[in-house]
C-alpha cells in the first residue's frame, strides 16, 4: 500500500489528573482562629478610628466655639471745636465717641485700665484716661466717650495753623488709639495678658466734625 493511502493516527496525551491534598482537621481548626483574629483585628482598628474621627470633630467644634475673638471697635462721632476760629487753640476740645463690642459667644474681657490718645500727623495732641479696670460679659457692647481740653491737650499755634492749613483743603485727619492691656476669660479660666491697640482713623470737615467716610468706621485692633 503506497503511503498516501494511509491514514495519520493523532495520539492525544493523558491530562495530568489534579493532586488532591487532604487537610487534617487540626489546619482547619487553625484556619478558623486566623481568620477570627483578622476579623476582631479589623473590627477593633476600625472602632479606634471611628472613636479618634469623633473626638477630632468634638475637638474642633469646642475650639470652634472657645477661640477668643478680638473685641470690635467703631468710631462713631468725633470732633474738633473751634477749628474754624483762627486762634481755636487757646479753647481747644477734642471729643469723641467709640464703642467696644465683645463679639464672643463664652468668652469674656477683662480690661485693665484704658487710654484714649489723639494723634496728628503721627505726633500726639492729647491723651485721657478713658476706664477704669472694668469687665465685659460676652456679647455685649461698652461705650467710650471723652474730651480731651485744657492741659490733655498739647496744642501750639504752630500745630494749630496746620490745622487751619489742612482745613483750607477741605479736611483735617487724625488717628485716635484706644490703648489697654487684656485678657480673656471662659469660666474661671484666664488667658495671659495681651496689650491691645485699636487704631482709628478719622478725618474731620471744616467745621471739626467728623466726615461722613469716617463715621461708624471699624477699627483695626492688633496686640504688641
Amino acid at each position: 500500500m503506497a503511503d498516501r493511502d494511509r491514514i495519520p493516527i493523532q495520539i492525544t496525551p493523558e491530562k495530568p489528573q489534579p493532586f488532591q491534598r487532604h487537610h487534617s482537621a487540626r489546619y482547619y481548626a487553625q484556619r478558623v482562629r486566623e481568620s477570627l483574629a483578622t476579623r476582631v483585628s479589623k473590627t477593633i482598628c476600625i472602632i479606634f478610628l471611628s472613636l479618634l474621627l469623633v473626638l477630632g470633630i468634638v475637638a474642633f467644634i469646642l475650639w470652634l466655639s472657645l477661640r477668643p475673638h478680638r473685641p470690635r471697635f467703631h468710631v462713631h462721632e468725633f470732633s474738633v471745636q473751634g477749628l474754624d476760629q483762627p486762634a481755636g487753640f487757646e479753647n481747644a476740645q477734642i471729643a469723641f465717641n467709640v464703642t467696644a463690642r465683645n463679639s464672643n459667644q463664652h468668652i469674656g474681657i477683662y480690661y485693665y485700665s484704658m487710654e484714649g490718645l489723639v494723634y496728628y500727623r503721627d505726633q500726639r495732641v492729647g491723651s485721657t484716661p478713658l476706664k477704669d479696670p472694668f469687665y465685659q460679659e460676652p456679647k455685649t457692647t461698652t461705650v467710650l466717650d471723652a474730651t480731651l481740653s485744657g492741659a490733655t491737650l498739647t496744642v501750639s499755634s504752630q500745630r494749630w495753623n496746620e490745622f487751619l492749613n489742612d482745613r483750607g483743603k477741605g479736611k483735617v485727619a487724625f488717628r485716635l488709639e484706644i490703648r489697654s492691656t487684656i485678657r480673656f476669660r471662659v469660666s474661671t479660666w484666664d488667658s495671659k495678658r495681651h496689650t491691645m491697640h485699636a487704631t482709628c482713623d478719622v478725618v474731620v470737615g471744616p467745621n471739626g466734625s467728623i466726615l461722613p467716610i469716617s463715621k461708624d468706621k471699624r477699627c483695626p485692633v492688633y496686640f504688641t
